[in-house]
């Protein structure tokens, strides 16, 4: 039976979907919001991210979300436990643009999935950071690349689950329409997600490859 390392041109591929993600992921918040500034003279930045499905933007905005969903949804992983939650993902992050949050006053039905579907996504990429990508191969050796790797992948993973917290506390004392701290703490989510999954693709700390 034929392993992955018989299919170099296939690993490569899949290393930079990965990365691809994660440059997604980052470049995101900072793409719509010079978007809207530069193309529709709009705030700079908006009050949430979620705030520019109602801009010019909602196309880039929807078409990132998807591509990062469709990806994660298909990422098979190692095990079952990889393929589960990366589905999972997937299909939050799916929601997260099918859904959107309502523009001004309480929140209806779409707004409560989006903002459900927003909770289950950043909390599975977490969990996913701290105990999926940190786990080693069965009778693997010391490997200083691999222990910067987990370095990394636990501190993003750390990044999301304060950032949650931050909005639920945002939200629940100090709660202000024209605050921008939604934005910059949904943008810092994004970075450590983005950062998490280029490290997973490669683009830091990669293994040596071997002659």
């Amino acid at each position: 039976m034929k392993t992955m390392k018989e299919f170099p041109d296939q690993i490569y591929s899949f290393k930079a979907l990965r990365k691809s993600v994660g440059f997604i992921g980052i470049a995101l918040p900072f793409t719509l919001m010079l978007g809207v500034f530069i193309l529709f003279k709009g705030p700079f930045p908006m009050y949430s991210i979620s705030q520019y499905y109602y801009s010019g933007m909602r196309d880039i905005m929807v078409g990132a979300l998807s591509a990062i969903a469709l990806f994660l949804f298909f990422y098979k992983g190692y095990n079952e436990w990889d393929r589960w939650s990366s589905n999972l993902a997937g299909i939050s992050g799916l929601f997260i643009g099918i859904f959107p949050t309502v523009q001004d006053g309480p929140q209806d039905l779409s707004g409560n999935i989006h903002f459900i579907s927003a909770i289950i996504f950043f909390v599975t990429l977490a969990c996913m950071s701290l105990f999926l990508f940190t786990k080693k191969k069965k009778n693997a050796g010391p490997n200083l690349q691999k222990e910067r790797r987990n370095l990394v992948y636990r501190l993003c993973g750390i990044v999301i689950l304060l950032c949650l917290i931050g909005l639920g506390l945002f939200y629940q004392f100090f709660d202000k329409p024209t605050s921008r701290f939604v934005y910059w703490i949904e943008t810092l989510a994004l970075v450590a997600f983005g950062v998490s999954w280029l490290v997973k693709g490669g683009a830091i700390y990669a293994d040596e490859e071997k002659r």
